[in-house]
C-alpha cells in the first residue's frame, strides 16, 4: 500500500477494531563526549570533523563506556519507575547501512540497564492513562545520510548520497513501551500525551535537550489493529523517526485508517517500516521490517559488563527532580491558575520559565504575563523557541522589580527587555545606557505640566471649570515631552492639582 491508499473513516476504524500501539523513543544524551570514544558530542558542525578511529569502527580501535551516559540511563530508568539491572552488558546489532560505519550498532539486547517500568500520562480531559515501559537501554546513534538530486530528499530518485559521521557514536537511550492496549479511539491522543510527558520528564532530568527538530528525540510509532473481541495482536507497521508531537498523533491516526481500509478490503497488513510525510500527514512504505534474529545479536567482546552498585543507584535516586506534572499541580495551586491558564503555560513552553522567574522574586501574575505575552511575541518575531531567547528568568524578575518600585513604567520596561534581548547588558545597564528611568521628581514634572498647560490654554480652562476628563490631553503632552518616562498616574494627579481640581 502507498501513501495514496484509500483510507477508512476513523469512526468506522474504532468501531470495528482495537488499536495496539508500541512506541520506541530514541533520546540523544547531552554528554560532553560520545558513547564509546572521546569525540565531542555537539550538534551539527562541518561534516566528518568530530570523528575518530573508534566511532568510525577502524581496525584496531577499542571502545570505552561513557560513565556519565550510564549515570543518565540509570536516572532515566528510575524516573520511569523501572527496575535497574544488577548486571547488564552490550551487544552487537549487525546490519549494513551506509550511515553505520562499523556495519553493526553497539546496543543492548536481552540485558538492558532498565526494565519493567511505567509512566502515567495526563490526557486533555484530565484522565490518567498508564503506559507500561518494557525497557530503556543504552546504545549509540548512527551517522546521517544526505540524498542529493531528488525531489523528496530521500534515496529514491536521488543522484547521489553524502555521509556525515559526526553523529555516529552519540549516546542514545532507547525507551520502549509495552504494548499499549485499551486506548480505543483515544490511541492517537495517548501516543502524543506519552511522548509529551516523556519529553518533559527528560528535560526535567537535564539529560537531553530533547530537540525533536534536531533529532535529539525521535519516536518510532508501531501500530496494529485487531478485530473487536480478538485476543491476538494484528500485524504492525513501524513509522520511523517521527519528529514532532503533532506528527506522532497524526501518524498513529493515519496508520489506523490505512490499516483499517486494508483489513476491511480483505487485504493483509505488511510488517514494514514506513516514512511519515509532514506536508500530507500520510505514511509511505519503507522496507520490510526485520526481526531480532535478522540482526544476529551477540555479546560485545570489547566491552566489560556493567554492574551498578545498589548504593550508587540509590544515591542517584536522590538526585531526581520534582516530576513535571507534580510541579504543574503545585504551580496551579500556589499561583491560583485555572485549567485553561495552566494549559496555555504548558503549551507555550513557559511553565518552567515562569517558575524560575517567580523563584527569582517576581510576582506569579507578572512573571506569567511577561512570558506568555510580550516575550512569546518576541520569540515569534525572532524565530526562536521561548526558552532560547537571550533573556533569563532572573533578568525578567529584575525588570518586574524596577516596575514595582516605580523606576520603570510598563512601556519603558518593554524597552528594557528589548535592550537585554539585543545584548545590551543587564536590565539596570540598559536603563542607564538608554536613559529610561522614570522621571519621578515632581519639580521636573511640574515644569513640563506648566509648559503643556500654557501651550493648551483652552484645555486648561476646561479642566479648571470642572471638566477633568480633559486632563488626558495634558497628560499625553507631558508623556510626549518626557519621552514616556513619566508616571502617567502621577502626572494626572499633578495636573488636577495645578488646575485646582484635586
Amino acid at each position: 500500500m502507498t501513501a495514496t491508499a484509500e483510507l477508512m473513516d476513523y469512526s468506522d476504524v474504532v468501531a470495528r477494531f482495537d488499536p495496539v500501539l508500541g512506541l520506541e523513543v530514541h533520546v540523544e544524551l547531552s554528554t560532553a563526549t560520545k558513547m564509546f570514544c572521546g569525540c565531542a558530542n555537539v550538534f551539527g558542525g562541518e561534516p566528518n570533523t568530530r570523528v575518530c578511529p573508534t566511532c568510525l569502527g577502524l581496525p584496531g580501535s577499542l571502545p570505552a563506556v561513557n560513565g556519565r551516559a550510564v549515570e543518565s540511563a540509570i536516572r532515566i530508568g528510575l524516573a520511569l519507575n523501572c527496575q535497574i539491572a544488577e548486571w547488564c552488558r552490550f551487544a552487537r546489532k549487525n546490519y549494513f547501512y551506509p550511515d553505520m560505519p562499523k556495519n553493526f550498532q553497539t546496543s543492548q539486547y536481552d540485558e538492558p540497564i532498565a526494565f519493567d517500568g511505567y509512566l502515567d500520562v495526563v490526557l486533555e480531559d484530565g484522565e490518567i492513562f498508564r503506559v507500561g515501559i518494557e525497557r530503556a537501554h543504552m546504545e549509540e546513534d548512527t551517522g546521517k545520510s544526505l540524498h542529493v538530486g531528488g525531489a523528496t530528499g530521500r534515496i529514491h530518485g536521488a543522484e547521489h548520497s553524502l555521509l556525515d559521521y559526526n553523529r555516529a557514536g552519540v549516546p542514545l537511550i532507547e525507551i520502549v513501551t509495552k504494548p499499549i492496549t485499551g486506548a480505543g479511539e483515544r490511541a492517537p491522543e495517548v501516543a502524543r500525551a506519552y511522548v509529551t510527558a516523556l519529553r518533559d520528564l527528560l528535560r526535567a532530568l537535564d539529560v537531553s535537550d530533547v530537540r525533536m527538530d534536531q533529532g535529539s528525540l525521535r519516536c518510532d510509532a508501531n501500530v496494529s489493529l485487531m478485530p473487536k473481541g480478538a485476543e491476538v495482536f494484528g500485524t504492525r507497521s513501524e513509522t520511523k523517526n517521527v519528529n514532532s508531537l503533532r506528527s506522532v498523533e497524526r501518524a498513529v491516526r493515519y496508520e489506523m485508517c490505512r490499516q483499517g481500509a486494508v483489513l476491511t478490503a480483505g487485504g493483509t497488513v505488511v510488517q514494514e517500516t514506513r516514512h511519515f510525510d509532514e506536508a500530507t500527514g500520510s505514511t509511505s512504505s519503507g522496507r520490510r521490517k526485520e526481526t531480532a534474529e535478522d540482526y544476529r545479536y551477540f555479546p560485545e567482546p570489547d566491552l566489560v559488563p556493567i554492574a551498578p552498585a545498589r548504593e550508587w543507584v540509590e544515591e542517584l535516586r536522590t538526585t531526581l527532580p520534582e516530576l513535571p506534572w507534580e510541579r504543574r499541580r503545585r504551580a496551579k495551586e500556589e499561583w491560583g491558575l485555572s485549567d485553561a491558564e495552566l494549559r496555555d503555560l504548558v503549551n507555550a513552553g513557559a511553565l518552567e520559565l515562569v517558575a524560575e522567574t517567580v523563584e527569582a522574586g517576581a510576582a506569579p501574575g507578572e512573571a506569567r504575563s511577561w512570558w506568555v505575552s510580550y516575550l512569546a511575541q518576541q520569540a515569534n518575531v525572532r524565530g526562536v523557541e521561548l526558552g532560547d531567547l537571550e533573556i533569563t528568568p532572573v533578568q525578567v524578575a529584575r525588570v518586574t522589580a524596577l516596575v514595582a518600585e516605580g523606576s520603570l513604567t510598563n512601556k519603558l520596561a518593554r524597552q528594557v527587555v528589548d535592550g537585554v534581548l539585543d545584548g545590551e547588558g543587564e536590565p539596570d545597564e540598559v536603563v542607564e545606557k538608554r536613559g529610561l528611568k522614570v522621571v519621578s521628581d515632581d519639580s521636573a514634572l511640574l515644569t513640563a505640566i506648566d509648559e503643556a498647560l500654557a501651550a493648551n490654554a483652552d484645555v486648561a480652562d476646561k479642566i479648571r471649570s470642572g471638566k477633568v476628563a480633559a486632563a488626558g490631553a495634558i497628560v499625553g503632552a507631558v508623556m510626549k515631552a518626557t519621552k514616556g518616562q513619566a508616571d502617567a498616574k502621577r502626572v494626572r494627579e499633578l495636573v488636577l492639582q495645578r488646575c485646582g481640581q484635586s
